[in-house]
């Protein structure tokens, strides 16, 4: 499967998880396929996503087509503005 959205689902933060329902129920409004990474359950996830966004310090959620980092909430919210969500996510 090509979209993939690494998000958490132990958090305290109401921040991070109203970010990953809108961006799991926009993603499913435009019916794109895609597969949840949760990478509360295992250490090595949450290693592989920083290691694929290129930022030792990133936070879900993060969106990645494949291995190729598409980007964070906010450039995400700013595609769904712009009607520009299938170039952000390198599906166009």
């Amino acid at each position: 499967m090509g979209v993939k959205l690494y998000y958490t689902t132990v958090t305290a933060s109401r921040a991070v998880k109203s970010q990953q329902a809108e961006m799991i129920r926009i993603l499913d409004s435009k019916s794109i396929k895609y597969e949840l990474v949760d990478i509360s359950l295992d250490e090595q996830l949450r290693g592989e996503m920083r290691s694929k966004a290129g930022d030792p310090k990133a936070a879900p959620p993060l969106l990645f087509n494949e291995d190729d980092y598409c980007g964070n909430y906010e450039m995400f919210s700013d595609a769904v503005e712009g009607d520009t969500v299938e170039q952000f996510l390198k599906l166009a």
